[in-house]
């Protein structure tokens, strides 16, 4: 017998059923092509007219953000319609014509490391919108990440949100709270296992999907470190690089605060790769970048993330987060107002929306758009670069988490011939344009490096202008003031070549100071 829900739509078959209720493909009587589309039923968890209401306008709520994400990405399935039936809701979404990940590797086996990092490099910027906006999936895993056939982009679907709805109870005081957690075992972390999923909590999803992938290995067949809660996987990546497994192993870290803070630094490092990487130092990570200690002596590039923190002899990992994108001091006095997308993530998170339900992650600090004022090393200060707007970041809740810095071994810096202070000035550029940021972020001072006027986060902020903006430098002149055994001032005529491709000049002048322990001249200010 013909099935017709709302009047409207034809049920062609079950796509699969669960606690919630089903979902069906369904074709459109009342569209012109009789198009077909998803539509996923859902049953509240709980009979109770007491709560039927709220259930109501929480399905209202949320089928609302539905709209508006997949409205604003491909990636996401449109939101065509939602009603209520008999007791039971229901969203009309876009059929997504293709394979999820669980039936890709069913067909053909596990997928090559360059497969796996397309379809992560593709969905980290969708995870980045959807965090920006507040909301945590909460279930990201192999079912629920579709090839589309037409183009095979990753696709994400089915988010938490709806089904926390309809596990809406009221308890002993009272009060509705969700009865349930939702997401997958071993595919989500500890924290969302207890009901406090982050927004790391979706990276940590993605890392070990990227791990079944690469491995086949289902997270219930892989051991965990008893001391460290850290999965061990390493043995069953074959022909993965060290680049792909640090990414992930950063991504999957047992806490939060050792995760990428977000997942657009995710992605930088997947797309830039690790450029340093140090067998003594510990596993676990923070996301805070910490500038180097204020010694002249050492003056080092330190790489966001890096712990000093030993890790456990039975498990030594080693992550270092890549030197994400460019990096290098460029001229003049301007201070570039960009909004950085920072975070170790709040323990909960909120909607946008303020009568959100007490049941969702509620956010300590509100996401709202965080304008820092930086100047990433001198910039130009004839010409304005115009300030970039990022979406909104993820709230900036560091100070919840412990701040861990590490020191790489001063055998490691690159030796620059700087003997004299015009040399030190050409080839600090010279190695900007060489691409090889660590050695560039070595050559400022300590305090220069400290300076939150000019570095609010450190060797993030340094980067980030140099990578989203900065495409190269041309020296055209640069002519020594004075200099003394000590101290010395450089005038400098560049041109920089932004990524934009607008060309803007300017004149810098370097102070600089003698480092005598590496035999250099180091930059300590710049106007």
């Amino acid at each position: 017998m013909e099935t017709l829900l709302n009047n409207r739509y034809r049920v062609i078959r079950t796509l699969g059923s669960g606690g919630f209720g089903e979902t069906f493909l369904a074709e459109d009587t009342q569209m012109p092509s009789n198009r077909c589309c998803a539509i996923k039923q859902l049953r509240p968890i709980q009979n109770n007219p007491q709560i039927y209401q709220l259930v109501q306008e929480r399905f209202k709520r949320e089928a609302a953000i539905l709209e508006d994400l997949g409205g604003a990405t491909k990636q996401i399935p449109t939101l065509y319609a939602y009603f209520q039936l008999d007791g039971q809701f229901y969203l009309v979404q876009e059929w997504i014509e293709g394979d999820t990940l669980t039936k890709k590797v069913h067909e053909q086996g596990l997928l090559s490391e360059s497969a796996v990092k397309e379809i992560l490099i593709n969905l980290l910027p969708v995870t980045e919108y959807v965090h920006n906006q507040g909301i945590i999936h909460r279930d990201i895993k192999p079912d629920n990440i579709i090839l589309r056939h037409r183009d095979q982009k990753p696709v994400l679907i089915d988010f938490g949100a709806i089904r926390e709805t309809m596990a809406t109870v009221v308890n002993s005081q009272g009060n509705p709270t969700s009865s349930i957690v939702i997401g997958t075992p071993g595919y989500m972390p500890s924290e969302q296992a207890a009901g406090r999923a982050v927004y790391s909590s979706d990276l940590y999803s993605l890392g070990v999907t990227a791990i079944y992938l690469l491995t086949l290995k289902q997270p219930q067949e892989l051991e965990t470190d008893p001391s460290t809660g850290e999965i061990i996987w390493h043995q069953h990546a074959v022909n993965v690089s060290q680049t792909m497994v640090r990414v992930i192993d950063r991504a999957i870290a047992y806490h939060p605060r050792d995760r990428f803070p977000t997942a657009k630094q995710m992605l930088e490092a997947l797309q830039v790769g690790a450029v340093t990487f140090l067998p003594t130092v510990g596993y676990i990570q923070s996301p805070v970048v910490t500038a180097p200690p204020a010694t002249l002596q050492n003056t080092v590039a330190l790489s966001p993330g890096l712990s000093s923190q030993p890790a456990p002899s039975s498990r030594h990992r080693e992550i270092f987060l890549p030197s994400l994108i460019v990096g290098g001091l460029i001229g003049g006095s301007i201070i570039i107002g960009f909004a950085l997308s920072r975070s170790p993530q709040p323990v909960e998170q909120s909607r946008v929306s303020p009568e959100s339900s007490p049941t969702r992650d509620q956010v300590q600090n509100p996401p709202t758009p965080s304008q820092s004022p930086v100047s990433i090393t001198p910039e130009p200060t004839t010409v304005k670069e115009p300030q970039e707007q990022e979406v909104s970041p993820v709230p900036d809740v560091r100070s919840q988490f412990p701040t861990q810095s590490a020191q790489l071994p001063s055998s490691t810096q690159p030796q620059i011939d700087s003997s004299t202070p015009e040399q030190a000035v050409q080839n600090y550029f010279e190695t900007i344009n060489k691409r090889q940021f660590q050695a560039g972020w070595n050559q400022l001072s300590p305090s220069y490096q400290n300076n939150k006027t000019l570095h609010p986060d450190g060797y993030l902020s340094y980067i980030d202008w140099w990578g989203g903006k900065v495409k190269s430098v041309d020296i055209e002149q640069v002519s020594l003031v004075e200099a003394t055994a000590q101290t010395a001032t450089v005038n400098a005529n560049i041109r920089y070549l932004m990524n934009t491709g607008k060309v803007v000049p300017a004149s810098v002048r370097f102070f600089l100071l003698w480092d005598a322990q590496n035999s250099r001249w180091i930059v300590s200010d710049t106007k």
